[in-house]
């Protein structure tokens, strides 16, 4: 009985393969002949909804026949696993060409004639990072105008089922199955594949890839344009290697293009930061040994000799301040002369950035045949949810059409929901940035009793300090909490946004970048805005400390200064997002694709067809390139917000950004669905915020410079109260260092362990020592600090923001020479299509043609004459 089964089996998977001459690389038709554009799956499960489900599709299918397009349908005895139908989409010319006319497509009507730039003598030691030119330019450039049917002659059409690139193909069937109606429910009319996808009508929604991107495909007529951008761009080896952008464009539309041109473009200038602040952070290195600070804090004589007050009450016991030697030798490593001349370099490179992106964009824009085109065409169309969640209709007054609207109150009452969830999210951050600073208060004691020897007064390990040791464990525990409530507001602000019902996709896209981004931004960026600017500025002094709700006392610096612990802060969150970002999009999707195709290993190639091994991959969703964009702009923030404390951070960007491009390259090629073609002409609302976040980089990099680093008070030593002319930094530690009395302290500080051969201990302040008539009160000195660091505040600010905004106005948005082709193509276009106009008449006039009249011929012939004079 067994055998027979086998038998049977092996009959069943015969039959297949002799019905299924095509291999399994195949993107046609049964017949060989019609291009599968799009592919639905669903699965047939007898469950209460089985009826409904059955009617839907029925339903739909049946539209989208009379929308025109063609189907065919893989009965589930064909597919791998015996459960899934595959309905196969072919949009045939008559509906291509009456839907590029809809989405104001743009079609080749003559080969480009504009002469090249004249190449650069320089562009022969970039040969190595070149691609082959059939890769980087892999179709002629052409003078381009919308498709318009009446005008068919006019267009380069060769061959009418290559005329249409495939991502041009899929866009247009996108387009008909988001509209597609199927049926009335509850009174109100449905449609769209969105809503049938949600509701388990069907499984899938797809566009396929041309072949396998490991091999070649069998078929002459395949472009294999995904097996060449796994080879030359999807491979890490590459990595020195440019992008193939146009072929990235021709494959996956401009969208995703645009987001790569922009990320090469953030790497590339990324290398020029990085070189300086490398530059930067060897010069702190290799002027360690001569940094006079630390020099007097590991001097046993000085440091060494000198008693701090304790750290904490009660629990923790006065100390040495040698024993921070080592965090205050590496403290010098990003806190020196060098890390001002950085911020400064840093907030030019920031301007120098967006302006030559600009430019760059701009290029893209005339070679991606986007400089006309209306975004407002594909954006501002009313989303399908909002159409169907709309009852109400009003009168639309520029075309005088009914459309639905949502009334005034209902927008009123949803944005009220949506801004109270935003806030209390928001306050949910706060608050958890809370409870990590009073973990850091509460566990230093704990910390400082396991490290502290109380006989010799130092401590167990000489780079292991109680405040290095809180710091890294607070930064790795912050960091924890900020991917667990990254992971739920991601799902939360996509419930609000489609809560709130947004009108156009530009809307729901711009809504839901702002709150995902000011979410993000308080999240990331929450603690290392509290070490840089709070830590230790609001500490108090020995027996009148500050305390967080009156339990906590608040921390104080190191006597080194807070901008070590800014540093590993910034490391530690910045490193670690890196790392786990890259972990999320590599192995996980791989992981999942693995599982997935395990039994399709064992089966022939010929049962597993290329609809089925798409299927199998994971889907690249609408918000798929969101997620990008975030993560880069976070990134960007990091390396310009807080760069002045870590001037390796744009070489930590630089290194993750060339893995980046890479780990997305592999994983759009390798591991998802074919995403459906769109168009961008920009990077859209990211633009605005990198320009907000350029200008608060500079505030923040100047208050970090003056209130986190220690450099204004030893300018300040240097040149006002220096006494030794030789070795003007020495005394700097004693003289920042105020004295207070151990019989002040109250029984609430005062340490458990009695102090022996000393009657005073010091801390980290300009006040008068205790025999002082002002007793405690700050010294004139602190107040010459402030005003120098205000002053230091403002004149920085100001000077980077005069540079910032000449460079800005010195470099124009769009290179000249694009605007001279610009012009030169618009002229040609409109020359050949009043030529084509004029044959037209001709034509109609020798015919006898009534309606074409002399004065016709004549305007038509003048308006070409005029167009030429112009």
């Amino acid at each position: 009985q067994q055998s027979g089964r086998r038998f049977n089996l092996f009959l069943k998977r015969r039959l297949r393969i002799d019905k299924r001459h095509q291999s399994k690389d195949s993107i046609f038709f049964r017949d060989g002949v019609r291009r599968i554009d799009f592919v639905l799956s669903y699965v047939d499960d007898l469950n209460k909804e089985w009826e409904k489900k059955l009617e839907r599709r029925k339903e739909f299918e049946s539209n989208l026949q009379k929308a025109g397009l063609e189907l065919e349908t893989e009965d589930k005895k064909e597919s791998e696993d015996g459960k899934i139908y595959f309905v196969k989409i072919h949009a045939p010319w008559e509906v291509l060409i009456t839907y590029a006319e809809v989405l104001n497509i743009k079609v080749p009507i003559k080969e480009n004639d504009i002469p090249s730039t004249v190449e650069n003598p320089l562009d022969c030691m970039l040969t190595p990072l070149r691609l082959p030119e059939k890769v980087m330019h892999p179709e002629p450039d052409y003078f381009t105008a919308p498709f318009s049917k009446d005008k068919q002659e006019l267009y380069l059409i060769n061959d009418e089922s290559t005329f249409f690139s495939p991502s041009m193909r899929n866009r247009i069937v996108n387009y008909i199955l988001t509209r597609c109606p199927y049926g009335t429910e509850e009174g109100k009319k449905k449609f769209g594949i969105k809503r049938l996808l949600n509701n388990g009508t069907y499984s899938a929604a797809y566009p396929l890839h041309d072949c396998q991107y490991w091999k070649k495909a069998n078929d002459p007529n395949c472009d294999n344009e995904r097996y060449t951008l796994y080879m030359e761009w999807a491979r890490f080896l590459r990595f020195y290697k440019e992008q193939p952008l146009d072929l990235i464009r021709k494959y996956y539309g401009e969208k995703i293009g645009i987001y790569f041109a922009w990320l090469g473009f953030y790497t590339e200038m990324l290398f020029l930061a990085a070189v300086v602040g490398l530059i930067c952070f060897l010069y702190g290195l290799f002027t360690m040994d001569e940094n006079m600070s630390s020099q007097e804090i590991c001097d046993p004589a000085i440091g060494g000799e000198i008693i701090m007050c304790p750290l904490c009450d009660q629990k923790c016991d006065y100390w040495r301040l040698n024993t921070t030697c080592a965090p205050s030798e590496y403290s010098h490593l990003f806190d020196n002369v060098a890390t001002l001349f950085f911020a400064i370099f840093m907030g030019i490179w920031v301007t120098l950035f967006l302006e030559f992106w600009k430019r760059r964009q701009a290029r893209l824009k005339y070679e991606w045949d986007l400089v006309d085109f209306e975004e407002e065409q594909q954006q501002l169309q009313l989303r399908p949810e909002y159409e169907a969640k709309c009852t109400q209709k009003k009168k639309n007054p520029v075309t005088q059409e009914m459309e639905p609207y949502l009334p005034i109150t209902s927008q009123a009452v949803r944005f009220c929901i949506s801004g109270t969830t935003v806030l209390f999210w928001v306050s949910l951050i706060i608050a958890s940035m809370i409870a990590v600073i009073v973990y850091r208060l509460a566990v230093y004691a704990a910390f400082a009793s396991l490290m502290e020897n109380t006989q010799n007064l130092q401590p167990i390990r000489g780079l292991l300090t109680p405040q290095l040791a809180t710091s890294v464990t607070a930064s790795c525990l912050n960091f924890v909490i900020i991917m667990i409530l990254n992971f739920l507001y991601e799902r939360i602000a996509i419930w609000i946004t489609d809560m709130e019902i947004p009108r156009t996709h530009m809307e729901y896209e711009n809504r839901l970048t702002m709150k995902m981004f000011l979410f993000q931004f308080v999240n990331y960026y929450s603690s290392c805005f509290y070490v840089a600017f709070f830590k230790g500025k609001f500490a108090g002094y020995p027996g009148a400390y500050t305390y967080m709700f009156n339990r906590w006392r608040n921390e104080e610096c190191d006597p080194a200064g807070c901008l070590i612990e800014l540093t590993t802060q910034l490391t530690i969150v910045m490193a670690g997002k890196q790392i786990w970002g890259n972990i999320q999009e590599a192995i996980v999707p791989w992981i999942c694709n693995w599982w997935g195709r395990r039994k399709a290993r064992s089966n022939p190639e010929n049962l597993y067809s290329r609809w089925e091994q798409d299927h199998d991959l994971q889907t690249f969703g609408a918000l798929g390139l969101f997620y990008e964009y975030l993560e880069m702009v976070i990134q960007f923030g990091f390396i310009t917000l807080f760069v002045a404390s870590f001037p390796l951070a744009p070489l930590l960007a630089l290194m993750n950004n060339i893995l980046e491009i890479r780990v997305d390259s592999w994983k759009l090629t390798t591991q998802y669905r074919r995403p459906v073609a769109a168009k961008a002409h920009s990077i859209g609302v990211w633009q605005e915020i990198l320009n907000g976040m350029a200008i608060l980089s500079v505030v923040t990099n100047a208050f970090i410079v003056a209130f986190t680093s220690d450099m204004i008070p030893r300018l300040v030593y240097y040149y006002a109260y220096s006494e030794n002319e030789d070795s003007p930094m020495s005394g700097y530690i004693n003289n920042s260092l105020s004295v207070f009395q151990i019989s002040d302290f109250p029984e609430r500080n005062r340490p458990e362990a009695k102090a022996e051969n000393f009657v005073i201990c010091r801390y980290r302040d300009y006040r008068y020592p205790p025999d002082h008539e002002k007793k405690y009160l700050h010294t004139m000195q602190f107040w010459h600090i402030l005003a120098a660091k205000l002053a230091f505040i403002i004149i920085m600010e100001h000077v980077v923001f005069i540079v910032k905004f000449f460079v800005a106005w010195m470099i124009p948005d769009v290179p000249s020479d694009v605007k001279a082709k610009i012009k030169r193509e618009k002229y040609l276009t409109q020359k050949i299509l009043h030529e084509y106009e004029l044959e037209k008449l001709k034509e109609r006039l020798c015919q006898g043609d009534k309606g074409a009249t002399e004065k016709e011929f004549i305007a038509t012939e003048g308006r070409m004459e005029l167009s030429s004079a112009m």
